[in-house]
């Protein structure tokens, strides 16, 4: 079946490289990642020369085994390109998360490379350019951001190339979804995530007021608002309280289909100074708990929450404690999690040992793809707060509790 993909009606898309989240093990820093960058860069004429002996030898083996539905390429020197946005792998975020997932697999697969792509613009002609313009050096192919949804042309004329496309599925040139052989599509239930971030909102704030910002409405950043709005009502009802969603009504998103869903949207992944502009409003408003998914947008509210007295900052996408240094304090509470680094190094895997599939996934708490930080020294929640949310955890896992996503239930609409 194939399903229109409303977004790619825009011209320009930014990267989504949104703010802060990780796995509860701490991630690789980004200085760590450029040390690593440098390293995998170094020998590629080498590298190539590998690869050409290796591909030898895998055309051998699938002769001899013409049979066999997938091949394994284990021993393989592979050849990875990582095409980011235009924040780069070193984001500290939604980019470098994925390249974090590419080095560790290199550590078991020391034979196999990386080259990080940067594409500079955000355009979506321009991201899949981007590709078009390397994929004849590569055996495998990350791409970060749901500007990359169009690669399925490139994709299919190009089969022997294994592709990894993350926050998106792909899509043909009417803009319709489509699966592709090559191409392993992963999305996530990003409301799951922001659920468990309302959760810690509620459970936490101290004025009864809360707020969750974004950069611009599109689907995953629409799951994360929706999400966090579940969880602040799941722990009213549940806990008796009347904690607040404060919203600013001159930043409401307009989703893709053109609907209002409210929040407080900057309108960009990459506008600090609005994003300071927002948060010092919801803080004037009282809110004392902000959980942000805005790109670089995020670094302004960050900003707000550190000159602001008593407010705390919670993260996404990947673990964000150490950007809430404050001095000799920290504002980040927790932060919410899309564990994308496990699940690309899962797809590399799957490609040395030869179960590599194509297909779109939208991965859950089911697969530890979705969470929130509890881990002690990395978030400031309490062990009751930290024991609630764990025990709704286990109710998002087993279905008991389904979060209002974007094209779904509204949080207006949430029951369990």
């Amino acid at each position: 079946m194939k399903k229109k993909v409303l977004a790619l009606v825009l011209s320009s898309v930014m990267a989504l490289s949104l703010f802060g989240c990780g796995n509860n093990n701490a991630q690789p820093s980004t200085d760590e990642a450029a040390t690593e960058d440098t390293a995998t860069d170094a020998p590629e004429s080498a590298t190539e020369a590998e690869s050409e002996s290796t591909d030898e030898a895998a055309e051998t083996e699938t002769t001899d085994d013409a049979a066999a539905e997938t091949e394994s390429t284990d021993g393989a020197a592979l050849k990875i390109a990582i095409v980011s946005s235009p924040s780069g792998v070193d984001d500290g975020s939604f980019n470098e998360d994925n390249y974090n997932g590419i080095l560790t697999f290199i550590e078991s697969h020391p034979d196999c490379t990386v080259k990080p792509v940067q594409e500079t613009t955000g355009d979506v002609t321009a991201a899949v350019q981007a590709v078009a313009d390397i994929v004849a050096d590569y055996d495998v192919i990350v791409c970060c951001g749901f500007q990359f949804a169009g690669i399925s042309t490139i994709a299919q004329e190009n089969p022997d190339v294994k592709f990894i496309l993350v926050d998106s599925f792909p899509s043909d040139a009417e803009g319709n979804e489509v699966e592709v052989d090559n191409i392993y599509a992963m999305c996530f239930a990003e409301q799951e995530s922001g659920f468990f971030a309302g959760m810690a909102a509620a459970l936490e704030t101290t004025t009864g007021k809360v707020a969750v910002v974004n950069g611009i409405a599109y689907p995953s950043n629409v799951n994360y608002q929706y999400g966090f709005e579940c969880g602040v009502k799941y722990v009213n009802e549940t806990e008796g309280t009347n904690v607040e969603l404060v919203e600013l009504a001159s930043y409401a998103g307009t989703d893709v289909t053109g609907a209002n869903v409210g929040g407080n949207y900057i309108g960009s992944f990459a506008d600090e100074a609005t994003g300071k502009v927002v948060g010092n409003a919801l803080i004037a408003e009282g809110v004392d708990t902000i959980f942000v998914a805005a790109g670089a947008s995020g670094n302004g509210v960050l900003t707000a929450v550190k000159e602001a007295e008593g407010v705390k900052f919670i993260g996404c996408d990947v673990d964000q404690y150490d950007d809430g240094a404050n001095g000799d304090s920290n504002v980040v509470l927790t932060s919410a999690l899309k564990v994308m680094h496990l699940n690309v190094e899962r797809a590399l895997n799957a490609v040395v040992d030869g179960s590599f599939k194509g297909g779109n996934v939208t991965l859950q708490a089911d697969t530890d793809s979705t969470g929130y930080v509890n881990a002690e020294g990395r978030c400031q929640l309490s062990a009751d707060t930290i024991s609630k949310i764990d025990a709704a955890y286990e109710l998002v896992k087993s279905g008991s509790i389904v979060p209002a996503s974007n094209f779904g239930t509204t949080p207006e609409d949430f029951t369990w």
